[in-house]
């Protein structure tokens, strides 16, 4: 059972998101070339590698530090409104957060929820837009749930990805709001947002990562 990670092992778990998201690279560009610019796949290869890079040359003193520097490293190099918005995901939840010294669940539920809402106000966007919100929101209430009822961190991402996937799942019924997508009307009905793809790939590795340290 693991109730929380330390610094050391929060920057070991996203090292280990960054190398599942590059490899996800050809899935999300095919997901994206459905009813969106294609570039989707490129963008989050592009964000995760700087992020990886400084993530294994920093120095950091709390799990605040992690989450800035993944951030911080998407909104420089990605570009455009998914750098902007996949960057507030981790730099919007801990503006302002005294520094953890761990991540349990209720910590990581508290610095997405605040993410959640900063990235609603800077987008402009809800659940039902489809958008990465689709599969974020699930994944967060989801995260809220068990923390509520004291599970540990593993338990909680488990019931996070299974949220996100959902998500996934129902943006496949939405008209897009935003981006290319929103051209194509009803066309896009029976796709997924690519963003929200990203989102639940996010939370089934660092799923993964946290049941192959849980022993």
């Amino acid at each position: 059972m693991i109730r929380g990670l330390n610094t050391q092992q929060t920057r070991d778990m996203f090292l280990y998101v960054g190398e599942q998201m590059v490899k996800s690279k050809p899935h999300l560009t095919e997901v994206d070339s459905a009813i969106g610019d294609g570039d989707h796949g490129v963008g989050m290869e592009v964000g995760f590698t700087s992020a990886s890079e400084k993530l294994r040359n920093g120095t950091f003193t709390s799990v605040n530090d992690v989450f800035k520097t993944i951030g911080m490293a998407m909104i420089s190099t990605m570009g455009g409104a998914s750098g902007v918005i996949f960057g507030t995901m981790f730099v919007g939840g801990i503006k302002g957060r005294e520094h953890l010294a761990e991540l349990d669940a209720k910590s990581l539920a508290d610095i997405l929820a605040q993410a959640l809402q900063a990235i609603k106000e800077r987008g402009k966007a809800d659940v039902g837009d489809k958008t990465m919100i689709d599969a974020l929101q699930p994944a967060v209430l989801a995260l809220k749930e068990s923390a509520e009822k004291s599970d540990d961190l593993l338990e909680a991402l488990k019931q996070a990805e299974a949220g996100a996937n959902q998500g996934v799942e129902n943006s496949k019924g939405y008209e897009a709001k935003f981006g290319r997508a929103k051209s194509l009307g009803a066309r896009a009905i029976g796709h997924p947002d690519a963003g929200a793809v990203s989102v639940s790939i996010i939370f089934r590795s660092m799923r993964e990562w946290v049941e192959q340290h849980a022993a």
